[in-house]
């Protein structure tokens, strides 16, 4: 799903932690598993702010503790190389976020078992992954397999269905299946408008999946319709803990997409 964030709140997370670091560094052993959950709480509040070499930096401490204090199968072990992963997923280095979710993938399956949620996590992050990298094939049958938990443990209603929709809808999209990526992205956009409103971020998000696909379509006046319902929303929510200037930036451009769509393919005298 689309996350947004408050910078304030991660500032004042980031003293907090520092703290109980720094507490926990004086009363404990530095290797001591308490101080590894305060590395991990710093490495994904970096996260949260961008600062990944940072959080890459915190992670690794983190990991290294767990690994000696608990083994290579644990499952808080299982944690931070998905935490890894994501990092390295969100800077583009691929092969290494590969590698990670891999790791992660291993220990949840030998301790939790192929049916678990945290399972289902990994193969959507694999997904995600292998979209980006442009391996469209090994996308689907990742982004299936999570699916499949998800529906099974969670519920056809779930919100993280609704995830694993759009993460169809999305590859579909990307390899030209335009018909399917539709179908997948209006199914989770049901899911989105009946558990988080019509007013939601994610529901924009879901909009702008629909205007990219209807765009590639060649189908101008529904490309513009999401778009605009899209913008509708960020502008509502521009100012509140909903939403950033980033997000603000993002939804502009959609709508400058959709004005330019109209001026040259229905003409600047169309009446909407």
């Amino acid at each position: 799903m689309l996350q947004i964030l408050v910078n304030g709140d991660q500032d004042k997370a980031l003293k907090c932690h520092e703290k109980a670091l720094k507490i926990r560094l004086d009363k404990l052993e530095s290797n001591h598993i308490h101080v590894a959950y305060s590395y991990n709480n710093l490495g994904t509040v970096y996260e949260k702010k961008g600062e990944y070499d940072k959080a890459i930096e915190y992670y690794e401490k983190s990991l290294k503790i767990r690994l000696d204090k608990l083994g290579s199968d644990h499952i808080d072990v299982a944690s931070s190389y998905k935490n890894m992963g994501i990092i390295y997923s969100r800077i583009g280095e691929y092969d290494r976020a590969i590698e990670y979710h891999e790791k992660s993938l291993k220990i949840f399956l030998d301790k939790l078992g192929s049916d678990h949620i945290n399972v289902a996590t990994s193969y959507n992050n694999l997904g995600n992954i292998y979209q980006n990298n442009g391996e469209y094939d090994k996308a689907i049958e990742y982004n299936k397999k999570a699916l499949k938990i998800r529906l099974d443990k969670l519920g056809s209603d779930h919100i993280d269905v609704a995830i694993s929709y759009g993460n169809m809808g999305s590859v579909y999209w990307r390899i030209g299946e335009y018909d399917r990526a539709i179908e997948y992205y209006e199914k989770s956009l049901k899911i989105r408008l009946d558990k988080v409103g019509s007013d939601h971020i994610d529901v924009a998000l879901s909009y702008i999946n629909l205007g990219n696909v209807y765009f590639s379509k060649g189908e101008y006046n529904k490309t513009i319709e999401y778009y605009e319902k899209s913008l509708k929303i960020y502008l509502d929510k521009l100012g509140s803990d909903h939403i950033d200037k980033g997000e603000y930036d993002k939804a502009i451009e959609y709508h400058k997409k959709a004005l330019k769509i109209r001026l040259d393919k229905l003409g600047s005298n169309h009446e909407n």
